[in-house]
Formats: structure tokens, C-alpha cells, sequence
């Protein structure tokens, strides 16, 4: 049995993630999604919905075979525990595949590192668009739109 994990925040589910879950899971057969803990969200806003919440969502999708919460001192310390055979990276999170082989191999994990694809079907394919998008239909500007008065 092949075992399969998928990494994120999750926090506005959108049709990139459900692209990604699906093709993570086309990989093997058992899916597991670790969802970033709220206090260790450091390269984007904290997000809205609380980790509990969004681990709840993302369990109940439909290629999901497992949701954990991530760990709050070690990211590898989940994926010990689930010894997957892969494990995928979004087309746009901030990992360094080689690196993260490297780390890998550091910690005596032997996964594959996949990179899944760009979901190219909708451009509301990352949670930042679409509350651009949010934005401007409600007469909003981004903050980083904003002029200095």
C-alpha cells in the first residue's frame, strides 16, 4: 500500500486545493493531509479559520483518507509517525524540493518528493486571489495598493 501525504493551511478551500488533494491521492493509495498548525503559519497571514476547523474540512473531502494537525516544534515528527512513500508539494508552496530531500534523508525518512502541477482551470486557484478578488468586488484596495496619504 502506498502511502501519500499533502501539506497546507487550507484555510479558504478552493478548487487548486481540491486539483492538488486529487492528484496527490491519484499517487498512491492512502492519503494523509497535515494541516499547518495556526502559530506556525509564518510566510502569510495566520489563518482565519481555527486549525481544528480546517483539519475538519479537509477530512471531509473526498480524496482524504486521513487529517492531522501538524506539530508545533517539529515539522517531521508527523510524518515519522505516518512513514508515508510520498509525499507532494503544491505548485506554490515555499519548499525547496532538494532541500526538503535533503532534511529527509537528515531524519532517516525515505519518501519520494513530488511536486503536483498548476491547476490551470480557474484563476481563483490560490486563497490570495481570491480575496483580492473579495476586495475589489466590495470597493476595497489590497493594503498594498494603498497609496501613502
Amino acid at each position: 500500500m502506498t502511502r501519500v501525504v499533502a501539506t497546507g493551511t487550507f484555510d479558504i478551500i478552493h478548487p487548486g486545493h481540491l486539483f492538488y488533494l486529487r492528484e496527490s491521492k491519484n499517487l498512491g493509495d492512502e492519503l494523509f493531509v497535515i494541516v499547518a498548525r495556526d502559530a506556525n503559519v509564518r510566510h502569510k497571514p495566520r489563518p482565519v479559520i481555527h486549525e481544528d476547523q480546517r483539519r475538519n474540512i479537509v477530512a471531509s473531502l473526498k480524496p482524504v483518507d486521513h487529517a492531522v494537525l501538524g506539530d508545533l516544534q517539529d515539522m517531521f515528527r508527523p510524518i515519522r509517525e505516518i512513514n508515508p512513500d510520498i509525499i507532494t508539494i503544491g505548485y506554490n508552496q515555499h519548499f525547496d524540493v532538494e532541500r526538503l530531500k535533503r532534511d529527509l534523508a537528515d531524519h532517516h525518512l525515505n519518501a519520494d518528493v513530488v511536486r503536483i502541477g498548476t491547476y490551470t482551470e480557474d484563476q481563483f486557484c490560490s486563497s490570495r486571489l481570491i480575496v483580492a478578488e473579495i476586495l475589489k468586488r466590495a470597493g476595497c484596495e489590497p493594503e498594498e495598493d494603498r497609496e501613502e496619504s
